[in-house]
């Protein structure tokens, strides 16, 4: 029997999670397309050059969390991707900790030749941890500090982390026209590190890691527009009988909350950019298609009527009528888009090779996914999809699956096997700045919080 065939029969959960995880396909022979477009941060803008002095530690009880501060302070500015950072070799002697202790000049000019400075102190007011911060643009020094305000939190390293999150958010957001930084975001993603394949979640940075689910066999997060859900794909037993269903844990209430169960297998949800609906993959009436319907599982509606598997859509987190989704239906598995209604189906990928793992871009132009082709590994490309044309971010260094972008459109979260077994990784999008998550047990399929 054919691949083809064996596809379009009702596949189990073995059958389907062998798609859902793109394992080795068979090697195609094609040339590489030439990339003509490029992907980055600030093409054609000159980076601002910032200096980050370390922060004072007022009193002896935080030095430890301005240790903290200090360095989760830089690391966020560092790999924002906008900023230059000066590097402290060429910081004058005097380091201010208090606006008025800041010389303009002597940041300004060389071997500095800072444009901003970020300073401040940690200091104890009460039984409270307070940063005092500054950013100033030491070239302008007749101007007000571009951010001035003091930071509260408990007298603990796990809160001078928060601060310098909140900090480092200010300033990218100051500096990047508005568009807010991500270092308080979240990602999640499955991990097998406590036996079974769990859902767990931390902060971008990979820092505060922590187990969501307990099914044993739970893939494909995905986060609620609002940071305040995550759906998942569970394998569960209805008796004797193994089937996938979707769940859905509230981190707001530290529990599963309702979704309504389908026959068959019902894998890959996808929230719409309002958080109302849920697009999914369900095999209750036929082989795998690509369904709607609201947030708890109530009124779905099939969208896909082709033979074959309709699996991992993606809905367009800009304009909500738009999905992409991946299926076999014209042979190995391909990138497809569609309306929301399923009507205007088009086939994105070229057919070369195993094409898997849409994700939309915030700004809804663009489209990063797993591609396998010409018999290498499978790398990260991103398409712009109003022209077709793609750009490759990863070079035959391991495999690497499954992508999803930071809400800034700066950065692409994924899994590789470089280091090894599967990890979570992250990169700024024309591929440079790369920066390992996890590195205890098998990590995969992660997915950034939308805010």
């Amino acid at each position: 029997m054919s691949r083809r065939r064996t596809y379009a029969k009702q596949p189990g959960p073995a059958l389907l999670l062998l798609l859902l995880c793109a394992l080795a396909a068979l090697p195609f022979r094609v040339q590489p397309q030439e990339d003509w477009f490029r992907t980055g941060t600030g093409i054609g803008v000159e980076k601002v050059r910032l200096a980050v002095p370390a922060f004072a530690a007022r009193r002896a009880e935080v030095e430890t969390p301005a240790g903290v501060f200090n360095s989760t302070l830089w690391s966020d500015l560092e790999f924002s991707g906008i900023l230059e950072m000066v590097s402290p070799s060429f910081y004058p002697l005097e380091v201010p900790s208090q606006l008025g202790e800041l010389k303009h000049d002597s940041w300004s000019g060389a071997p500095t030749n800072a444009q901003m400075v970020a300073f401040g102190n940690l200091q104890v007011v009460g039984q409270q941890l307070v940063v005092e911060a500054w950013l100033s643009d030491v070239r302008n020094p007749q101007a007000a500090p571009v951010i001035a305000k003091r930071y509260r939190g408990e007298l603990t390293e796990d809160s001078a982390r928060a601060l310098a999150h909140q900090f480092a958010d200010d300033i990218i957001e100051r500096l990047s026209g508005g568009l807010p930084g991500i270092a308080r975001t979240q990602i999640a993603f499955v991990s097998d590190r406590g036996g079974g394949k769990e859902i767990w979640v931390m902060d971008y940075d990979g820092h505060n890691q922590r187990a969501l689910s307990r099914c044993g066999l739970c893939l494909t997060p995905r986060w609620a527009p609002d940071s305040s859900k995550v759906a998942y794909t569970a394998y569960e037993r209805a008796g004797e009988v193994p089937r996938t269903n979707i769940h859905i844990y509230s981190l707001v209430l530290n529990r599963r909350i309702a979704f309504a169960a389908f026959a068959g297998t019902t894998t890959t949800p996808s929230w719409s950019p309002d958080g109302n609906e849920i697009a999914f993959s369900s095999s209750q009436s036929s082989d795998p298609e690509i369904y709607i319907a609201s947030s708890d599982g109530g009124r779905p509606r099939r969208l896909t009527h082709s033979r074959g598997v309709d699996v991992s859509p993606a809905w367009n987190r800009l304009t909500g009528r738009q999905i992409a989704f991946v299926s076999d239906r014209g042979g190995p598995p391909q990138i497809y888009l569609m309306e929301i209604d399923g009507g205007n189906v088009q086939r994105l990928t070229n057919g070369e090779g195993y094409a898997v793992s849409p994700a939309w871009s915030p700004n809804g132009q663009m489209l990063a996914f797993a591609w396998q082709r010409s018999g290498a590994s499978f790398d990260i490309y991103v398409m712009d999809v109003a022209t077709r044309q793609t750009v490759q971010l990863t070079h035959d260094s391991g495999r690497n699956e499954q992508p999803s972008w930071a809400p800034d459109g700066r950065h692409i979260v994924f899994q590789s096997t470089r280091s090894g077994r599967n990890q979570i990784w992250t990169m700024l999008v024309d591929g440079t700045g790369l920066r390992q998550l996890t590195f205890e047990g098998s990590n995969t399929a992660p997915n950034w919080s939308w805010k």
